[in-house]
């Protein structure tokens, strides 16, 4: 029996790589995964649009930024620097499986949040997208979604926290 490899990758994983399934600029997946990140957070905007940033830490504010815009467009472009592709159908299997987990908790949290905000719920929902993001780089081999992830963790963990903080008080 005869497996294609490509880039060290197993058959189906191959296949995935080899662009069968639709790997070009655009990842798929991850443009679903920021759009159901993005749903919650359009709607918390609405909601409370009069809601200011308290975190006047402009280095942190800008790093959140950075790490955010960066995040997400590495998540959803394919620009072919630091990319590395899936090393294994367990890669693939861990990035989806897992993305998806975080996604439901992230949506069960939002709607906790939704009924009752408090600073447990909000850190939490600082945690998760962080996470999916680095679940995905790091499955993907893809180094600066990494990158992107660890900076967009730093100051949103910051800027939530001390936002969250300071909305108590």
């Amino acid at each position: 029996m005869s497996y294609s490899y490509i880039g060290g990758a197993d058959g189906p994983t191959s296949v995935f790589l080899a662009g069968e399934i639709g790997v070009s600029w655009l990842n798929v997946f991850g443009l679903i995964f920021v759009i159901l990140l993005l749903i919650p957070n359009i709607i918390y905007a609405v909601k409370y649009r009069d809601v200011e940033n308290l975190c006047k830490n402009k280095a942190m504010n800008v790093l959140e930024q950075i790490g955010r815009y960066g995040s997400m467009f590495l998540m959803v472009f394919n620009i072919g620097i630091a990319e590395f592709g899936f090393a294994s159908t367990n890669a693939f299997l861990i990035y989806f499986l897992g993305s998806i987990l975080l996604m439901l908790t992230y949506w069960i949290m939002w709607i906790i949040f939704f009924v009752n905000p408090s600073m447990w719920n909000r850190m939490v929902l600082a945690i998760i997208p962080t996470l999916l993001f680095l679940l995905c780089g790091c499955t993907l081999g893809h180094i600066l979604l990494i990158i992107t992830a660890i900076v967009f963790g730093i100051g949103h963990i910051y800027v939530t926290y001390i936002n969250a903080k300071l909305s108590e008080e």
